[in-house]
């Protein structure tokens, strides 16, 4: 009885111990996987934010049809060669319609920026370009069913009022210059590069073999969306120089393969929203070189507009 009562005993003392290292060992692991995921987000938008700078100087140096079209190369190239030596690649896909479509509006949204960045700043662009957290606000009660709140509203009308203070510095006569037609057009980009994100969450899945598949095939969808419009380079397609080369492979390899693949890992641990806040290290950084790399002018309303910019992004994504 004394021996029946003693093994009893243990194990509930046994089974007490383990449940409470498991309580112990659950929020580790998942702060483990939030703290990835937030500095995945955060690297994947610094990276990003030095694409701007680095597209502004390589644009000096070689066409932007040419440049866009031998970076996704590189990068579609790259990603191929290393799914084929650690033998993931595969041809039959899952969604091959929802990987062109992707890729197709991927390519739509860099030749919209490509081609902005020869009228205006690299800071504009950011600014521009990463509206598109705003423009996820409003096309997600419709593609998503989302709800619209009076929050989002207040975002949306500070981004529109940032978008006018950034792109004419107040002085209005400028929208009769080239430099409205590149902010337009960045604008554009941003509105399209929603759509891509609203569509790429679906490429969300916990293997990272099929997260590095999905990117492979979207990469390549792009490189040949942007095929045809290589050919506006005419005798520039291949008289690129050294600048131009360094340019174009820091861009297909830093600026989209590693940090397109960090924001889908973070993204599988964070939300839409948290994710678009983080991401603004990518306006911070691409400013910051802006400013510093390529001594692109900073005004009072310039500033103002920024401002209201990074607050209209962080309203929405709430």
């Amino acid at each position: 009885m004394f021996e029946t009562f003693e093994l009893a005993n243990n194990f509930y003392k046994d089974n007490k111990r383990r449940r409470k290292q498991k309580g112990r060992n659950l929020p580790k692991q998942l702060f483990s996987q939030k703290s990835k995921a937030v500095f995945y987000t955060i690297l994947a938008g610094a990276l990003w934010g030095t694409s701007f700078p680095i597209i502004k100087i390589g644009l000096a140096y070689t066409d932007p049809f040419a440049f866009l079209f031998w970076r996704f190369l590189v990068s579609s190239v790259s990603l191929v060669v290393v799914m084929l030596l650690l033998r993931k690649l595969e041809f039959k896909m899952a969604d091959t319609r929802l990987l062109v479509f992707l890729g197709i509006a991927n390519a739509a949204g860099y030749l919209l920026q490509y081609v902005g960045m020869n009228y205006t700043t690299a800071a504009k662009a950011a600014l521009f370009i990463n509206l598109s957290a705003m423009w996820v606000a409003l096309l997600s009660p419709k593609l998503l069913g989302e709800c619209f709140s009076k929050t989002k509203i207040l975002g949306v009308l500070l981004g529109l009022v940032g978008i006018v203070f950034v792109s004419t510095n107040l002085d209005f006569q400028s929208l009769m210059g080239g430099q409205i037609i590149g902010d337009v057009m960045l604008v554009v980009s941003g509105v399209v590069w929603a759509i891509f994100m609203v569509y790429n969450k679906r490429l969300l899945i916990n293997s990272t073999s099929a997260t590095f598949q999905s990117m492979t095939w979207v990469l390549v969808f792009t490189m040949l969306s942007i095929l045809p419009f290589s050919f506006l380079a005419g005798d520039r397609f291949f008289a690129l120089s050294w600048s131009a080369w360094i340019a174009v492979f820091y861009t297909a390899i830093a600026c989209w393969v590693i940090p397109y693949y960090l924001w889908l890992e973070g993204l599988k641990h964070l939300s839409a929203s948290t994710s678009t806040v983080l991401l603004l290290s990518e306006i911070v950084i691409a400013v910051a070189l802006s400013i510093l790399v390529l001594k692109e002018p900073v005004t009072v309303f310039s500033t103002i507009g920024a401002f209201f910019i990074v607050i209209a992004i962080a309203l929405v994504s709430r």
